[in-house]
């Protein structure tokens, strides 16, 4: 299963399997909570000797998404195998799922849920004739942010020098063989990356080794994350910005390898727009199969 593969229409609402909206035995008629601003925690300070308060940061709280007048139609006697599925695909659990929506034709968003609650209301009259109307759903991100479904990746080397011109030179002093041949180009382990959301991406970073002090430089705003550990051939060293973790080919913690000028994980973002970011590691670390990959989804609030 991936996000939103079952979406294709406006008025479509995935969560995880089960999917809401045209075409479906289960239309819905409001959702609130999707294009509003989520919640907020202000950090404002109150002033001591004057009106007002000292601006502090706002912090953005859970979404919390309802799905009202939902309406299940059903062939005659169908209804109770309806609402089970209903049940099973929103049933309470740990983990959060792709909640995707679409509204219109424009491109659908992504945000990670759970099902907090669910109102199916039972009347005999209803199940008979296979409708049942006022029907609702709740759902909570904890991340309040949405997403595009598209996931992009950039990945870079570190850099490496270019090889230089062969002249081919012929052996009659004044012949020229052409074409010239310029060589393979350098890496400059440089990557652009866009987030055409307009709320900060927290991206995914794959150190890959061998390489030693792997780190990457947001050139933009001079954030750095580096690590003093030493990566083998295929070693994978995974930073989760969004988490906040560093483990080792996917197990071993390695958080405490960041150095002094790293800052901490969950604030390298990726802002709205455009951003360049260099890979770099210790003088003398220049094996071309060392790559650093970054992965994210454009965010928007």
């Amino acid at each position: 299963m991936s996000a939103g593969d079952r979406v294709r229409l406006p008025g479509h609402v995935q969560f995880g399997e089960l999917l809401l909206g045209p075409s479906t035995p289960y239309g819905w008629k409001t959702l609130t909570g999707w294009e509003d601003t989520p919640g907020t925690d202000s950090g404002n300070v109150n002033r001591a000797d004057a009106h007002g308060s000292y601006p502090g940061r706002l912090l953005a709280q859970s979404r919390m998404i309802t799905v009202d007048g939902v309406v299940i139609r059903t062939e005659p006697g169908r209804m109770g195998t309806a609402v089970r599925e209903l049940s099973a695909a929103t049933a309470l659990r740990d983990d959060e799922l792709p909640l995707v929506i679409r509204l219109d034709d424009s491109p659908p968003l992504l945000a990670f849920a759970r099902c907090l609650r669910r109102a199916v209301p039972v009347g005999t009259g209803g199940y008979g004739v296979g409708v049942v109307t006022g029907a609702a759903f709740q759902f909570e991100a904890t991340d309040p942010r949405r997403y595009s479904l598209t996931e992009q990746q950039v990945d870079t080397s570190l850099p490496m020098p270019e090889p230089g011109l062969d002249w081919h030179l012929d052996p009659g002093p004044e012949h020229l063989d052409t074409p010239l041949d310029f060589g393979t180009p350098g890496s400059t382990g440089t990557v652009v990356t866009v987030n055409d959301g307009d709320a900060l991406s927290h991206p995914v970073i794959a150190f890959v080794g061998p390489v030693s002090l792997p780190s990457l430089t947001h050139l933009g705003t001079g954030d750095v994350i580096e690590y003093d550990i030493e990566l083998a051939v295929d070693d994978v060293l995974l930073v989760d910005t969004r988490e906040g973790t560093v483990t080792l080919n996917g197990t071993a913690s390695r958080l405490y390898t960041a150095t002094a000028r790293s800052v901490p994980e969950n604030t390298f973002t990726l802002a709205p727009g455009t951003a360049a970011l260099s890979f770099r590691a210790a003088p003398g670390s220049v094996d071309p199969r060392a790559s650093c990959t970054l992965q994210w989804r454009s965010a928007y609030w």
